[in-house]
């Protein structure tokens, strides 16, 4: 989509660390960054700007260690295991061996967590759903209106330009057009289920929260690091305009001439990025939010 709902800063994090070696790598960067001894012998204060942003690296490498869901003790272990790696000290186990278990583990804490994560959501859509004015649906989204509209309600196929704000039960905003100071524009049909629907209720100038179970936004894998799986979202949403789907081209036209939230082989466009390429989280300036993709899970 034109408006992009990821830009920012070049340092990228939002690929999930997917093999042992990729984890291995960014601990050793960040431990050749502070030293072994800063590692071990508490957090010490960032003060210069290279001082901070080698903070700011840790920050990213913890954000993406988080699907393991470490306890205190369980962080000491890795970084003894980080400094004995960049220090160049005797390994206290066998990397080639271990290595690849770490996958293993990241899915299993993933999963146990996702358990947790819908037991919380539980009682959260609960009182959402007991809150005047709102209306839950047999998808499970619960919609409540906070401002009205005028006029039609866009159709899945049309493109619609809103201003939002996403976040977690625990109140975390993860996505925020409303601090890019731009609104987002997309297909409706191009984007997780419970926006389909619920910005489908929406009349234009209309105000609404859309309160989306899992089932109906990222399902049980999420987007980490910034949204867990299993989780509940929260949208504040205002529509602002509609507009119709152009018609497709013509057999035989250029695919450059294609619909605005196709790719050239048909499928829907990812928010944020041309030509239906891959979307990634940046760390934003100025301590924003992280721009996220609204594109339904595969």
């Amino acid at each position: 989509m034109r408006g992009a709902l990821l830009s920012g800063s070049d340092l990228c994090y939002e690929e999930r660390m997917k093999t042992w070696k990729r984890v291995l790598i960014g601990a050793m960067v960040l431990g050749s960054a502070v030293g072994c001894r800063r590692l071990i012998g508490g957090s010490p204060t960032a003060k210069t700007e290279d001082e901070k942003t080698l903070y700011t690296l840790g920050m990213l490498l913890g954000r993406n260690l988080g699907t393991f869901n470490l306890t205190a003790d369980e962080l000491e272990l890795v970084k003894a295991g980080l400094s004995d790696m960049v220090m160049k000290r005797p390994h206290q186990v066998d990397l080639e061996k271990y290595g690849p278990k770490v996958d293993t583990l990241a899915r299993t804490r993933a999963q146990a967590h996702v358990a947790v994560e819908k037991a919380q959501a539980k009682a959260f859509l609960d009182n959402a759903a007991r809150e005047s004015g709102a209306v839950q649906t047999p998808s499970g989204l619960v919609f409540r209106s906070t401002a009205p509209g005028t006029g039609a309600s866009p159709t899945p196929t049309d493109r619609v330009t809103v201003q939002y704000e996403g976040k977690l039960v625990d109140g975390t905003v993860f996505d925020s057009s409303l601090k890019r100071g731009q609104p987002a524009t997309f297909p409706l049909n191009g984007v997780i289920k419970c926006w389909t629907e619920g910005v489908g209720r929406m009349k234009i100038g209309e105000k609404a929260i859309l309160t989306c179970p899992s089932d109906i936004a990222y399902g049980d894998g999420g987007r980490p690091p910034t949204i867990p799986g299993g989780a509940t979202l929260i949208f504040d949403v205002e529509l602002i305009k509609i507009e119709a789907a152009p018609p497709p081209p013509a057999p035989g036209a250029n695919p450059m001439g294609m619909s605005m939230g196709q790719s050239p082989h048909g499928q829907p466009m990812q928010l944020g990025q041309p030509h239906g390429q891959p979307m990634q989280l940046h760390a934003t300036p100025g301590g924003q939010p992280q721009q996220l993709q609204l594109k339904p899970p595969k």
